[in-house]
């Protein structure tokens, strides 16, 4: 007995906007109900005492605290602008008038 009909892979193809063959259709079907087999195989199991996993490894925050920094002078940052005025970088425009 499959878990997902015919119908219901060319439904979800067409939600896409996936244009399959019939022979798609077929191996996607089979596909399908070999995921959802697995995923019921996987409710089967007790997970009472397992801790949620949120990644594979035990990792913690690798990021560095944020610090405010002093940035560059605002004449050193200007020297290398193409066009600049009134302290600040020049660009074209892109949007019309």
């Amino acid at each position: 007995m499959t878990r997902i009909s015919n119908e219901q892979v060319k439904h979800v193809a067409n939600l896409a906007r996936l244009e399959i063959s019939e022979d798609e259709v077929e191996r996607f079907t089979k596909q399908l109900d070999a995921i959802i087999t697995f995923a019921e195989q996987l409710n089967e199991l007790d997970t009472t005492n397992v801790e949620p996993t949120y990644h594979v490894l035990d990792m913690k925050n690798v990021f560095r605290e944020d610090s405010k920094e002093k940035g560059l002078p605002r004449e050193e940052v200007l020297k290398n602008a193409p066009d600049h005025q009134d302290g600040q970088i020049k660009v074209p425009a892109i949007i019309g008038e």
